[in-house]
Parts: structure tokens; sequence; C-alpha cells
């Protein structure tokens, strides 16, 4: 398919954040209607971002990797959407899917094999890049195990932190666009455990891979820890993702507890749809202007790709 001009590959974004200084935010709706209020977040904004969707999303919720790009490219179309935008499979785990992804029309692909032994890991990611990048569009993948609250967007609770040696052979190994490292945060809401970051382990390996790294489970980590992380010499985290607490927020406006199906958030009244939109475009907000430094920087981000 012609890709709009500012619908980017991820490998493009990343490098351009890490010029510019700051962090995108890769924003998953997690329900089709709510695309067009991640848009108009970054639109608001001035601020390139990510929309994304895991495979266990696309499950849980009911969506096609089609029916999810379809909405986004018809959402950028109908809401003027100028600034710079990455279509992004998150986490993944079958190489059936990631061609459903790249057929549909994103930018980028995770493969997640980070449950398995180190050169199995290696080999399938080498795999999805090879295929991904015959397609012009990038890859992320994942290093080390990063836990969970609310199994989401991952099966596991278990923690396993990137060990910065081997990250460095798994980028020459693979040559993944982007990786996503364990040092400290979970996907989900934090209950128990507070979040940390492991700022020395990021340094470590950002100092032996240029690959550009990021963050999963985003929601719920304090501004001045994430800004920090954003901001290590020599490079930090260049891509945050922030799911949790974009539904909690839809949820919470609508006065529900239990998430919806796709096709449930697509009935609800205009009056709920545009309540839950506004909330969630208020929570992109939020994130773009107090928590990722990247309010106001599209016209830098086209100045620098």
């Amino acid at each position: 398919m012609n890709r709009p001009a500012n619908v980017w590959t991820l490998k493009r974004a990343l490098a351009a954040a890490e010029k510019v200084g700051c962090a995108l935010g890769s924003f998953s709706p997690r329900y089709t209607p709510m695309i067009a209020a991640v848009l108009r977040g970054g639109q608001q904004t001035q601020s390139p971002l990510i929309v994304q969707i895991s495979q266990r999303e696309l499950a849980r919720y009911e969506i096609t990797p089609q029916e999810f790009a379809d909405e986004f490219y018809a959402q950028l179309e109908a809401q003027h959407i100028t600034v710079p935008l990455v279509l992004h499979l998150d986490h993944t785990k079958e190489f059936t899917v990631i061609e459903q992804a790249i057929a549909a029309g994103f930018t980028s692909v995770m493969i997640d094999a980070s449950e398995k032994p180190f050169a199995e890991n290696a080999a399938t990611s080498k795999e999805v890049v090879e295929y991904a990048h015959a397609h012009g569009v990038s890859v992320e993948a994942e290093l080390g195990m990063i836990g969970t609250t609310d199994f989401v967007e991952t099966e596991k609770d278990e923690e396993l932190y990137t060990d910065p040696d081997e990250a460095r052979r798994f980028v020459e190994e693979t040559t993944v666009d982007a990786l996503a490292v364990s040092v400290g945060t979970a996907h989900g809401v934090y209950l128990v455990r507070q979040p940390k970051i492991d700022y020395e382990r990021l340094k470590a390996i950002r100092a032996l891979t240029p690959v550009h790294l990021v963050l999963h489970g985003g929601s719920g980590v304090p501004a001045e820890m994430m800004s920090k992380a954003i901001r290590l010499s020599g490079g930090g985290v260049s891509k945050v993702n922030i799911a949790t607490d974009l539904e909690l927020s839809l949820l919470e406006v609508l006065g529900r507890q239990e998430r919806m199906t796709n096709a449930e958030c697509k009935n609800l009244s205009p009056e709920d749809l545009a309540k839950g939109r506004a909330a969630v475009e208020a929570t992109v907000t939020d994130k773009i202007t107090n928590f990722l430094g990247s309010y106001g920087r599209a016209a830098e981000f086209e100045n620098v790709s």
C-alpha cells in the first residue's frame, strides 16, 4: 500500500526521537473507536506518536490486524492528522499474525520470543527481521522478560533482567531496529511492588549497542523516573509503551470496571463514545506533556529525519 507521508517506520521515528532528545509514546487504544482519540492527542500537542496493539489484545478485544489498520488510516484522514506516526504491532508470538499486520499496513512489528533460550530467541527474531525488512517494516524484539500484573499484553508475570552483553550479541545477530529491555518496569497496574528503573543497566546496554531502547510498562511509572531514563547520556529510552492508563481512563469516565469487547465499545451510545474519547485524548495529552518530553516536537522530527 502507499503510505501517507507522515506514517513512518519505527526505525526512522526512534532515530529522530533520539536526536531530538525525547521519547515517543506508543499508545494502545485497545478499542478501534479510541484510535481517533489517540491521534487527536498527538495532533493537539504537535507530538509524533506510535499507535499500537498486541497479539493478545487483538484476541481479547476481538479485533483483526486489518480492522485495526483500516480504522487507523481512516481516522488519519478524517482527523487531518499531520504529525509523524508509526502503526505498530506490539508483543506477538506468531509469524502469521506478523504477516497479517504487515499486509494490513503496519509499519512496525514486535516479535516477542523472550521466553525462549537466547539462541532460539535470536533465530526467531532474525527470521522476522528478514521478512519485515524486505517489506519496508521495522522490527522490535525483546531480550529479558518483562513482568506483568494484568496478563493483557503478555502471559507471564516472571521477570528476568536484560543482560548488557547478551543485548550486544542479540542485536548483532538479529539486526533488530529496537530492543525492549527488562530493567524493572512491568505491564499493567502497580498494586504491590513499586516501579523502578535500573539506570545503570540501561546505560550499560546502550554503551554496548546502538539499537533504540524500548521501555514496556510505562503506565504508573513516575514522570521524574521516566524523564531520567529518556535523558541518559549516550542515549536512553526512545519508546515508552502506554496501554493500561488509556483503558482505565476510558472505563472510569463510563463508570465501568469490566473491560468490553471491541464490538461492545463500538455499540456505546454517541454520548458515551464522546466522553470516552475525550478521556483517552486527555490521558494521551497528559503523557505527552508531562511524561515523554515530545510536546511540540513534530516539526523538529521533520527537520532531523
